[in-house]
């Protein structure tokens, strides 16, 4: 990362909420990577698409949401395990079936890009574009696995969904292990529609001709981690 652009956003650092502590302040005056202790101080989406990997600490998710940094945990195992199970049935659908060249790519954790935010969304899914996706191009189809805290599902059903309907993302699914249902949203004649789908189902769709995605099988996954004792 440049010194210009590692002092831009020290800059913006200084530029904090009345929440954010003074040594946060110290923290980025000496060059220290940022960290849970920078959650809530300004950063525009252009500052943080200048910023360089190492300049985050590992561990932690950051995403930028209307010029504020927002830093979490990573996702829990009852998230992560499901997730990976998805990316798999993706990929074996994209190598077996006749159709799977539907599929150009899905990977895990990655940026969608909006006017005001970077939305870290738990799998992205390229579709139809006939080509390996660039890294600036929209996803299809974005996948969110909803964690317990209540201000995470009005953010995944209600915010997420109206930022990425946007931002043209054809598809939002929303994996719900706690209601045991899968929310689909998606763009069509203008107007946003909404589809629920049952543990007992198995979920398909146009857009992956020939794919389907036994829900069953990743709430089992998540339940599997829920049942252990802490």
């Amino acid at each position: 990362m440049t010194k210009t652009a590692k002092a831009t956003l020290q800059r913006s650092a200084q530029r904090r909420t009345v929440k954010q502590a003074p040594e946060t302040i110290a923290l980025m005056e000496c060059n220290e990577p940022f960290g849970p202790e920078s959650n809530g101080i300004l950063m525009s989406p252009e500052e943080f698409d200048a910023a360089d990997p190492d300049d985050f600490q590992e561990g932690w998710c950051y995403e930028i949401i209307n010029g504020v940094l927002i830093v979490t945990p990573i996702p829990l195992e009852e998230e992560a395990d499901p997730n990976d199970e998805l990316g798999y049935l993706l990929r074996r659908y994209q190598e077996t079936h006749p159709q799977g060249g539907a599929l150009n790519m899905t990977l895990p954790e990655r940026y969608i890009r909006t006017e005001k935010s970077r939305r870290r969304a738990d799998r992205v899914i390229w579709v139809g574009l006939g080509r390996h996706p660039r890294r600036k191009d929209m996803p299809t189809i974005a996948v969110e696995f909803v964690s317990r805290r209540k201000r995470d599902r009005v953010l995944d059903y209600e915010t997420k969904r109206d930022e990425y309907m946007r931002a043209k993302v054809k598809e939002y699914w929303i994996i719900d292990r706690f209601m045991q249902t899968m929310t689909v949203f998606s763009r069509g004649h203008g107007r946003v529609r909404m589809r629920v789908i049952q543990k007992e189902e198995a979920y398909t769709t146009d857009l992956l001709p020939g794919f389907e995605l036994p829900l069953a099988r990743l709430f089992a996954l998540a339940a599997r981690w829920s049942e252990q004792p802490e």
